[in-house]
């Protein structure tokens, strides 16, 4: 089961390689690196990561992220890390490249010298909320001890020179992801509208309602108002126009009476 949990931006920053010895968005940093230190506290068996892709399926745990998109000098698949490297030594290199938000998952596990088990499940941005939560319970039950790394962004239209312009619904949308995974709320990120953030380009959605999933594996479906996990907001800003949550979630008790 889940004993652990955590939600991250995927801001292609993040990855040190694009920004050299330059100090970008320092505090996002630091607050991914903090909530997967807590996750992998926990002792998992395995950490399931799971992010947005063009396809919903599982991909493979040697792939390698790849920056090639946005940095055209970087060949695609280049290990970035020590740790990376060291998962791909004796991997055949015909392992595909990564989707930015597992390929961005899968380094910051590197990063924290993470090298146990470890699965990468990407999901469709138009998979309904039912996939998402169904996906997130098979994920729960894989090991006896899950710990689950959501990938994601808010929406990338909060400002003018955002990557989809300013929307006036973006702000609004955001802080009710915040408040409900603040308040461990699973019913409020399960009804998270798929239309509405896919028209603020919230690619965070899918797998923030996969964790939701994962989290009340344990009751049935029809009663996710029973668990209330504990959160923790570690960041919670938009400073390229784009929602950025970091969150670490302890797994739900049952509700008494």
């Amino acid at each position: 089961m889940i004993v652990a949990a955590a939600i991250c931006p995927t801001p292609p920053l993040l990855a040190a390689e694009l920004t050299g010895q330059a100090d970008i968005l320092p505090e996002l940093r630091a607050a991914c690196a903090a909530a997967v230190a807590r996750l992998l506290a926990a002792a998992p068996d395995v950490v399931a990561i799971v992010g947005p892709a063009e396809t919903t399926g599982p991909r493979d745990p040697a792939g390698q992220l790849s920056l090639a998109a946005f940095a055209p000098a970087l060949s695609p698949g280049r290990p970035l890390s020590d740790n990376s490297k060291s998962r791909a030594a004796g991997t055949a290199v015909t392992a595909p490249p990564l989707p930015l938000a597992l390929g961005l998952g899968a380094l910051l596990l590197d990063e924290a010298g993470y090298t146990g088990p470890r699965t990468l499940y990407g999901i469709s941005e138009d998979a309904s909320a039912a996939a998402c939560l169904a996906l997130g319970r098979r994920l729960a039950v894989s090991a006896s001890r899950v710990a689950l790394l959501a990938m994601g962004d808010g929406s990338a239209r909060r400002s003018a020179s955002a990557p989809g312009y300013l929307d006036e619904r973006a702000a609004p949308f955001d802080e009710t992801v915040e408040r409900a995974v603040r308040a461990g709320d699973l019913p409020a990120i399960t009804a998270l509208d798929p239309v509405l953030a896919a028209d603020l380009l919230a690619a965070g959605r899918p797998a923030w309602q996969a964790l939701a999933g994962g989290l009340a594996a344990a009751v049935p479906a029809d009663s996710l108002a029973a668990v209330r996990p504990e959160a923790e907001i570690l960041y919670s800003d938009a400073p390229l126009g784009v929602a950025y949550l970091v969150a670490t979630i302890s797994p739900p008790a049952p509700a008494l009476g």
